[in-house]
């Protein structure tokens, strides 16, 4: 079996909408960035540089090659993740009936992720010890939104200069274990082709998030897993069958 590949992407925009750009990297043995890409969208929101920069490293990447994405997009993880399935059953339509946005970028995110063997691991962003190659990527993207020219190894590019304390070096982790930095969130398999999560047992917040009821928790709040993701215990309560 191949080894998985260690990768992270990321979007910028400058006034969302504003000028925007894309950017993926791809860790070498050593955990540190080996190859990157980053390229401008002219005027863009930032959920649109965030999924084409998804787009842009499965296109890259070949479809036979186990890959871990990590993203600080809890929206670009969460279409994949856990909304795509659904859209395409609607025939890209809401819940709510209405068109999926960014639709075009969408159905094509859902077909190179067809038969793939992609994890998605959620790092939150511009954290003094958070993931490197999340940082890297964000770099790239948010250089490449003001200069709107492509960047990156295959051009020569210099890499984007940190602007911030360096972290450790990413660590490769197998499939189905915690990589990278400390503390991330639970791994995520492509919603493309797997159905939604399950619920889990209570842990401690390691990072400040969101609920699917709309109320935030906390670092050291109690947290479960819900089909949405993670959240209050009481929330997943709620959302159990009865």
């Amino acid at each position: 079996m191949a080894e998985r590949i260690i990768s992270a992407c990321d979007g910028a925009s400058k006034g969302n909408p504003g000028p925007a750009g894309w950017a993926w990297v791809i860790a070498g043995a050593d955990g540190r960035p080996e190859r990157w890409e980053a390229g401008p969208l002219g005027r863009a929101t930032n959920n649109v540089a965030e999924l084409t920069a998804l787009k842009e490293l499965l296109g890259a990447v070949g479809p036979g090659t186990p890959l871990e994405v990590r993203m600080d997009s809890q929206y670009a993880m969460k279409a994949v993740t856990q909304w795509l399935p659904g859209w395409r059953r609607k025939g890209w339509k809401t819940a709510a009936g209405t068109p999926v946005a960014n639709k075009d970028l969408i159905v094509a995110i859902d077909a190179l992720l067809a038969e793939r063997d992609v994890e998605f691991v959620y790092v939150p962003a511009h954290q003094v010890d958070g993931d490197p190659l999340n940082a890297f990527a964000d770099r790239a993207a948010s250089d490449t939104a003001v200069a709107q020219q492509p960047a990156g190894t295959s051009l020569g590019s210099a890499a984007p200069e940190p602007r911030a304390e360096s972290a450790p070096p990413a660590r490769r982790g197998s499939a189905g274990s915690s990589a990278g930095s400390s503390g991330q969130a639970p791994r995520a398999r492509s919603g493309g082709r797997s159905g939604g999560a399950s619920t889990g047992g209570r842990t401690k917040a390691k990072f400040p998030g969101a609920c699917r009821c709309g109320r935030p928790y906390g670092v050291g709040d109690p947290i479960a897993k819900n089909p949405d993701g993670w959240g209050h215990p009481d929330c997943v309560k709620a959302a159990a069958p009865a």
